[in-house]
């Protein structure tokens, strides 16, 4: 009978977690840092993955003008210098991320088509990576999967995922950098619970102290 009621008790307690994260706190995390409308508002390469079950969009303001914060939008991959977040717990799962907090000059740029990695290539079977659909410096940045750039490469439209970035000045002192994320239906239903219970709790946590760094470093480059 204890164990019964015990059991009920967890039950009770895991629904109404449930309840209070879809209904509080995933929304609140899915727009960190928005403010009025954009969190909704139409941006560069949402078109790539015209529909989106999922999107997030987190926003900061920089005390930097775009053409200074640009140049380390440029730098983030495992091939250049890493994503500016908890670098030691990407390392746990073996993705072999630096962490370069200085500008290169020979990673100033990035072109259409070209593979930024979020992972060495020598693991994740070699699939940790997505491809760059649209550099327009110093405004935007989005990249999509590798199968969605083969898709949109022959004209048709993506249907994984988008990871954008935005700048956009409100002076010439200050700007406001948001970070989007666009994720088509998931494969299954356990891939959707994963998403919802892990992915995104997780994707919160790492792109928040991303979007805190760039903060950082761009207003206190030399």
């Amino acid at each position: 009978m204890r164990v019964s009621v015990l059991l009920g008790v967890v039950v009770v307690l895991l629904i109404s977690f449930f309840l209070l994260y879809t209904a509080v706190l995933r929304p609140w995390h899915h727009q960190w840092g928005t403010v009025g409308a954009e969190a909704t508002q139409a941006l560069p390469g949402d078109n790539l993955i015209p529909v989106a079950i999922n999107q997030v969009t987190h926003g900061i303001t920089i005390a930097a003008p775009p053409e200074k914060i640009w140049p380390w939008l440029m730098q983030i991959g495992q091939e250049r210098s890493g994503f500016y977040s908890y670098t030691r717990l990407e390392n746990l799962i073996g993705a072999d991320m630096p962490e370069v907090h200085y500008l290169r000059p020979d990673w100033s740029s990035r072109s259409v088509g070209q593979l930024v990695w979020f992972g060495t290539p020598k693991r994740f079977k070699g699939q940790a990576k997505m491809t760059a659909a649209v550099v327009d410096a110093p405004h935007a940045f989005v990249m999509v999967s590798v199968n969605d750039w083969q898709k949109i490469s022959s004209g048709a439209s993506g249907t994984e995922g988008s990871w954008g970035f935005y700048l956009t000045p409100i002076d010439a002192t200050h700007t406001r950098l948001l970070a989007r994320l666009r994720s088509g239906p998931p494969r299954s239903i356990g891939a959707h619970f994963l998403g919802s219970a892990f992915w995104d709790p997780m994707h919160f946590i790492m792109e928040r102290k991303m979007l805190e760094t760039l903060k950082h470093l761009s207003e206190n480059e030399s």
